[in-house]
């Protein structure tokens, strides 16, 4: 079974190619990013005429989660956003799929590490935290999914003395992807693949995706009692190629039955 995680940069603009993506794949889960629209403008129709259900916790303009699952999978025990955070950003959305826990969320990007932005970028990791370790205790089965904006090592940056201590590669955001894992989860990526210069996001200008100058900061983390399920995670980075692409591409993960 195969679970997956895209930034899409607004799903009115990519929903073309997220409904490819799925007819080509047949991926079961699907989290998705940043759909920068309103909870009544989902594409719902559309999504369920491709064959999967959905739960997503929308915001126009930015920010919006949300999770497919192929019908016949449900979701049940949905929360969308933070319990006990008042986050005027909607960008946490958390179901139970086929026994396990699937947390998609959208990390505070944070802009500068000297920018007003950074210090909530820091409590919002913060609380997402205890989001997760309070899920994990219910549920030890589960994946946290989604676009973090952290590049968790220097061999996740096409330039590591570039980004040094800069937005992204921080010491406190690398500090909380880790405090993340020592809950008990793992890099699932890192399981499988330990080259360098893979990347799951490129820079629009200067034919970055083109030069590989990326970063990898789209992450499946997958808890200890899932780990020994784990089959393989990939970056599929075709989508990137396609016409007016998101500047993100899928990372997929697959669990044995």
């Amino acid at each position: 079974m195969r679970f997956a995680t895209w930034n899409v940069n607004s799903l009115k603009v990519r929903l073309p190619q997220v409904l490819q993506w799925l007819a080509d794949t047949g991926v079961e889960v699907l989290c998705l990013q940043e759909l920068k629209m309103d909870q009544d403008a989902f594409p719902l129709a559309e999504i369920e005429a491709a064959g999967y259900r959905a739960v997503w916790f929308g915001q126009k303009t930015y920010n919006g989660v949300a999770i497919l699952a192929k019908a016949p999978l449900e979701m049940t025990d949905v929360v969308a956003g933070i319990p006990g955070y008042d986050d005027e950003q909607r960008r946490v959305i958390t179901a139970t799929v086929a026994g396990v826990r699937v947390i998609c969320a959208y990390f505070v990007n944070g802009e500068a590490v000297d920018s007003p932005k950074y210090p909530y970028k820091l409590e919002w990791l913060s609380k997402l935290e205890g989001h997760v370790a309070a899920e994990l205790a219910r549920h030890p089965n589960l994946l946290l999914l989604g676009d973090y904006n952290i590049a968790p090592e220097d061999r996740d940056v096409y330039d590591p003395e570039g980004w040094h201590e800069q937005v992204l590669c921080s010491t406190p955001e690398r500090e909380a992807f880790r405090r993340l894992i020592a809950l008990g989860l793992s890099d699932s990526f890192r399981l499988f693949n330990q080259e360098d210069k893979q990347y799951s996001w490129w820079d629009y200008r200067q034919m970055m995706f083109r030069r590989n100058k990326g970063v990898r900061i789209d992450h499946i983390l997958v808890s200890d009692a899932l780990k020994a399920r784990a089959q393989s995670c990939e970056i599929d980075k075709a989508p990137r190629k396609w016409e007016r692409p998101s500047d993100h591409t899928p990372v997929v993960l697959t669990l044995a039955d």
